[in-house]
Parts: structure tokens; sequence; C-alpha cells
């Protein structure tokens, strides 16, 4: 998979382990996955040069709805990511450097006061580039 990403980590869920839900990444969101993770994720982790937690990747529509995700969440099609490097000093750096590299990216999303920042990928056509603040 990717250098420092793992299709398991993208998937991987506390929520969905506490609540029973299987959360396995159906094999035609794995394109999508693996976009987002050697387009942003990987390139994002090279410079960084520090580890970054996925908090939440994919998310089949029983996770999405106990977390209460937006019915429309790129993270159910394996587009997005909820990343953190381990602080709100950390993750307002993350965010400055998505922007800073140029990376491709649909939404950047600064979450509740850099809590974690959200980052999803489309593809190169369809990213729309918006930065938002949540």
């Amino acid at each position: 998979m990717g250098k420092f990403f793992s299709i398991a980590e993208m998937a991987k869920s506390d929520t969905a382990e506490r609540l029973g839900i299987n959360n396995r990444i159906p094999k035609e969101v794995l394109p999508n996955v693996q976009n987002l993770i050697t387009k942003v994720l990987d390139p994002l982790r090279a410079h960084y040069g520090k580890p970054i937690t996925v908090n939440s990747g994919y998310r089949c529509p029983e996770l999405n709805k106990a977390v209460g995700g937006s019915a429309t969440s790129d993270h159910l099609q394996g587009r997005a990511a909820d990343i953190t490097g381990g602080s709100r000093a950390e993750n307002e750096k993350l965010f400055d450097l998505i922007q800073a590299l140029g990376l491709p990216f649909d939404q950047l999303i600064d979450e509740k006061d850099f809590s974690w920042v959200h980052v999803s990928y489309r593809g190169v056509k369809e990213n729309r580039k918006q930065v938002l603040k949540l």
C-alpha cells in the first residue's frame, strides 16, 4: 500500500469496534482510499516528518450514521480522512502544510478549532479546493 499509511488504518474505527459494526472497505471503494493515501496522506507525512494518526477514514453507512456524519460525506466513498498530529498546534501545522505543498485536495477543513483536520481527495478534475472551518 502506501509508504506510511495502510488500508487497515483507513478502516479502523473505535466507534465501529465498540458498536460491533463491520467497517471493512468494499472492493469498489479501494481505489479511492489508495488515491487519498498516495496523492495526499503519504506526501504530507513525508514532508511533516512525524507520525500522523487517522482518526476516521472510510466509513460504511452504518458507522457514518453512528458518528453523525453527513449523508453525502466523502468518508462513505473512502475519499476522506480526519487526521491529527496529536495536538491543536500540530493539526494547524498539518492544515497549513497541505496548502503550502500544493497537495491536491477536494476539501480541507479545520474541524472544531483544529481538534482534527479533515482532508479529502476526489480526483484531479473533481477536486474543488475548498478550505473551510467548522
